[in-house]
C-alpha cells in the first residue's frame, strides 16, 4: 500500500467529494437507476454524525482515494456497520480496502463491538467475493430487503476480543 496515502476523519466537507466518486468507481453498476441509488444511500447526514467511526483516504494531492463510512448500532451496541466503502478503481489491489476494513473492525472492537453487518446488491459480484475474502459469513440474496425490487446480499463477521 502507498506510504503517502492520508487516513482521516471524514468533514462535512467531504460530502460532494465522495458522492463524485460514487458514478466513476462503480462504472456505471445498474445504471442510472444505480447512480440515484447509490447517491441516496450516502446522505450528508453520516458526514455530520458517524465521522468517529469512518475515514476518508487522501491522496498527497489531496484528491480522494478511498472512504468508508461505518457506525456502531444504537439498537444492539455490540454490533456494528459498514454502510459504505470505496476505493477508486486505479488504486484497487493495494490493500487500501482491507487497511480501512482492519481499522475499523480495532476502532469498533473498542467501543465493545462482536459483530460487524454489512449489505450490498446482489449485482455486485465484486463486494460479494471481497467480503469472502475478508471473513465474513455471505447470506442468500435477500428479496426486496430495502424495499420493492431492492434485493440485498448480507454479510456478519464475528470479532474476537481484543487484549485486556
Amino acid at each position: 500500500m502507498s506510504a503517502d496515502l492520508t487516513f482521516r476523519e471524514p468533514t462535512e466537507d467531504d460530502h460532494a467529494r465522495v458522492l463524485a466518486a460514487l458514478g466513476p468507481w462503480w462504472g456505471g453498476l445498474k445504471g442510472e437507476a444505480g447512480a440515484k441509488e447509490r447517491a441516496l444511500l450516502v446522505p450528508r447526514l453520516y458526514f455530520q454524525h458517524f465521522t468517529p467511526t469512518s475515514r476518508v483516504v487522501e491522496r498527497p494531492d489531496g484528491a480522494l482515494a478511498a472512504f468508508l463510512i461505518g457506525f456502531v448500532s444504537q439498537t444492539d451496541p455490540a454490533t456494528a456497520y459498514i454502510h459504505f466503502v470505496g476505493v477508486d478503481p486505479a488504486l484497487h489491489g493495494q490493500g487500501i480496502g482491507r487497511s480501512l476494513y482492519e481499522w475499523f473492525f480495532e476502532r469498533v472492537r473498542e467501543l465493545g463491538v462482536r459483530k460487524v453487518k454489512c449489505v450490498t446488491s446482489p449485482q455486485n459480484t465484486a463486494s460479494r467475493a471481497y467480503h469472502a475474502r475478508l471473513g465474513f459469513e455471505v447470506s442468500d440474496v435477500l428479496p426486496d430487503y430495502d424495499g420493492p425490487g431492492l434485493d440485498r446480499v448480507a454479510f456478519t463477521r464475528g470479532l474476537a476480543a481484543g487484549p485486556a
